[in-house]
Parts: structure tokens; C-alpha cells; sequence
């Protein structure tokens, strides 16, 4: 199982953080090309650029907004994707991984803080699914893979916290080859499935408050596409 282990952190880990990283900078430079096509092909360039920054940042933070729609859904998501950036980022055994497949490092959590973030990830996580299971209007557009990622998200955090309990039941390689194996499957699955919009909301932001600039007669074309050309009588 050991050796196990070590191939799931070595060579599978590098295999599939390459993947991972190639479909983020596919869906990145397609944003992007977006944006620029949009800008240009706008007549009206007076884009108040600072405040559009200013809009998308708030909506990356949307503290203000969590309490008017679900406000038990929101909190638990934004709590669980709060844990889903920081825990994988910044623990420190993730980061010696990180170190040992890419060349570097950064700063670490420490290890009480990090617990902290992982046991309410774990919970709002829990909440979450409950809601779609339990829940009509969350259950209605739930699909196999808003279940299967939730749930491979519940199993990466609670084995990799249970494999740092000195009390953990299962031997130490074993779960940490869990762990291993359910973080490459979420790096390969990752820029194919909704998990992107944590990379693509920006720019996802950016499209919709560029998206008001329609040039002149666009309004006219859209209808000629949607109805055909319709002649006067």
C-alpha cells in the first residue's frame, strides 16, 4: 500500500495536476478571447472599468447577499467553497506536495486553523447534500454529478482529516491512498465539469456587465435571426 501511495502522490499526482491546469487555461483563453471580441465589437467603449472590478469582486464575496435567497443554502456553500479554496491551497502537507510536483511552495495554514476550516467544510458540505436530497426545488435540478462531486468533496476532506488523527481506525497509508486517488479523480474531472466556475466566475462577471454593450441595430438582427426577415405590407 505504500508504494501504492507513493505512485498516487508522484506520478499520478503530476499526470493529473496537468490536466487539470491545461483545462483551466483552455477555458481561460476562450473567457478571454470572449471578452476581447466583445469589447471590440462594441460601439459604446465608455466601460467604467474600476467600477466593473469593484462589481465583480462583490460578487466573488457575495457576504451581503447570502441572507435574501436560501440563506441556509448560501451560507453552507459559501462556507464549503471558502473550504474548498483554502484547505487544498494552503495545508501543509499539501503545499509539501505541491512543492514536491511543481518546485515550490507558499506559506501554510496553521495546523488548528486548518482543522477548524476543514470541519465546517465538512459540515456545510453535509448540509448541502442533505438539501438536495431532501429538498424538492434543490433535488428538481440536481443532477449525477452535482451528487457524485459533492460527495467525492465530503470523502477527500474527511479522509484527509481523519489520516492526521493519531486515533484514526484505518492504517495511515490506506487512507491517505483514498485521499490521494479522490484528489486526482477531482483534478481530472475538474475543468469538465461545474467545479470551473470556481476558476471562470471573473470572467463569467466580466461577460455579463460587458454583455449590456450591444452595438447599434443588434437588436434588429437578433429579431431577423429569431423571426427571418419580415417584409413591410
Amino acid at each position: 500500500m505504500q508504494e501504492l501511495l507513493a505512485y498516487a502522490q508522484g506520478p499520478i499526482f503530476r499526470l493529473c495536476f496537468i490536466i487539470m491546469v491545461l483545462g483551466f487555461l483552455q477555458h481561460i483563453a476562450f473567457a478571454v478571447w470572449g471578452i476581447i471580441q466583445m469589447i471590440y465589437r462594441a460601439r459604446d467603449r465608455d466601460n467604467a472599468y474600476g467600477k466593473m472590478i469593484l462589481r465583480v469582486v462583490s460578487w466573488m464575496f457575495p457576504i451581503h447577499r447570502l441572507h435574501r435567497n436560501l440563506p441556509l443554502n448560501s451560507y453552507s456553500s459559501f462556507v464549503f467553497h471558502m473550504g474548498l479554496i483554502l484547505v487544498p491551497l494552503f495545508l501543509l502537507d499539501h503545499i509539501n506536495l505541491w512543492r514536491a510536483g511543481i518546485g515550490f511552495g507558499w506559506p501554510a495554514l496553521s495546523k488548528p486553523i486548518a482543522d477548524i476550516i476543514t470541519l465546517t467544510a465538512l459540515a456545510s458540505g453535509t448540509v448541502l447534500l442533505g438539501l438536495r436530497i431532501f429538498t424538492r426545488t434543490t433535488r428538481q435540478i440536481s443532477g449525477f454529478m452535482d451528487y457524485f462531486l459533492l460527495v467525492l468533496l465530503l470523502l477527500i476532506f474527511s479522509t484527509g482529516y481523519i489520516a492526521s488523527r493519531p486515533y484514526n481506525p484505518v492504517p495511515y497509508a490506506t487512507t491517505m491512498f483514498c485521499h490521494a486517488i479522490a484528489g486526482n479523480i477531482l483534478m481530472i474531472l475538474a475543468p469538465f465539469s461545474k467545479i470551473t466556475h470556481c476558476i471562470l466566475y471573473p470572467f463569467v462577471r466580466v461577460t455579463s456587465e460587458l454583455a449590456w454593450k450591444f452595438p447599434p441595430e443588434a437588436g434588429r438582427d437578433v429579431e431577423i435571426q429569431v423571426h427571418g426577415e419580415v417584409k413591410p405590407i
